[in-house]
């Protein structure tokens, strides 16, 4: 029997998690299915828009993503709603549901008797928690994706496998670990010789400006209206470094984009890899064995299942 959610995620533990979801019957999210001879390939661009959408309507933040094939991965920082108003709530649950007719009434600042506001502010309540659930998080991304993708293949039925699989992050090294396992996924697979060469990840997306200027633009031709009332959410910044970030990322990004290098370098077709004799200061300072970081940077989801914390 499946562990309820709830009891995988926990905020106080830690804000951060690895999610990854898959599709079922075959179907390809993204690529090339040499079966049918059909190329998905235009799905990937679904996939991010939707993403940096959910992300900026919700409290949570996106640390790294990789769009594959049949599946894409996820680092995600749940973050908290108590900076906005129950207004400012209602204006961003409503840009991705319609929501009951009081709450458009009073987010489109119609007269609302007390009781009818008392109501309003119950369902507020309600929507709140909702933008700082992952759960929630993944159902808005997933679902809409489902049935665009069911009605251009023209059938009906499961299109991602029922439920998502999260991992707990609760280390420093673990978020690293596997951030850099996300980031590195196309070049692993072959579809890609580096980073920076990587379409569709988090790690191209920080590297190349054109890239970002296309995801912006891209964003504000598929929804207009939601980014005329929210600004489009960057990827989680870095904190290491800029006491202006204190909620980011605990590294340097020019540490981790140094590692994610090395790291790569070191993957050799049917092989763990070696050990370069310059390693990233990083390692060092986590005190992380190189030998055991390319193990995890490698092969993270098969070493590690539901939580993942302190390397080895």
């Amino acid at each position: 029997m499946p562990t309820p959610r709830k009891s995988l995620v926990s905020k106080s533990d830690t804000p951060y998690y690895h999610c990854v979801s898959r599709c079922v019957r075959r179907a390809f999210l993204c690529g090339h299915d040499n079966h049918s001879g059909k190329s998905y390939e235009h799905r990937r661009q679904w996939i991010v828009e939707r993403l940096h959408l959910v992300a900026s309507v919700f409290a949570i933040d996106i640390c790294a993503y990789a769009i594959m094939s049949n599946h894409y991965h996820l680092v995600l920082r749940l973050g908290s709603s108590r900076q906005w108003t129950d207004q400012q709530v209602i204006a961003r649950w409503l840009l991705l549901f319609q929501g009951p007719l009081l709450a458009r009434r009073l987010h489109a600042g119609d007269h609302l008797s007390e009781i009818q506001r008392q109501t309003v502010t119950d369902i507020a309540k309600v929507w709140r928690s909702r933008l700082e659930d992952l759960s929630w998080f993944m159902k808005c991304l997933n679902e809409p994706i489902a049935r665009q993708a069911n009605s251009e293949d023209q059938c009906s039925g499961h299109f991602w496998e029922a439920r998502f699989k999260s991992q707990a992050l609760r280390t420093e090294s673990a978020l690293l670990a596997c951030m850099a396992y996300v980031d590195l996924n196309p070049v692993r697979a072959g579809m890609a010789k580096t980073p920076e060469e990587s379409d569709f990840t988090s790690l191209q997306l920080r590297l190349c400006r054109p890239v970002s200027r296309r995801l912006q633009k891209a964003l504000r031709e598929a929804y207009p209206f939601v980014m005329g009332e929210i600004p489009a959410k960057p990827l989680l910044a870095f904190s290491c470094g800029n006491q202006t970030i204190p909620d980011g990322i605990p590294f340097s990004f020019e540490d981790y984009a140094q590692l994610v290098d090395w790291t790569g370098r070191q993957q050799k077709p049917g092989k763990r890899g070696y050990i370069a004799s310059r390693l990233p200061p990083i390692l060092l300072r986590l005190s992380i064995e190189p030998e055991q970081w390319l193990i995890n940077s490698q092969r993270f989801e098969h070493i590690y299942h539901r939580r993942f914390g302190k390397v080895a």
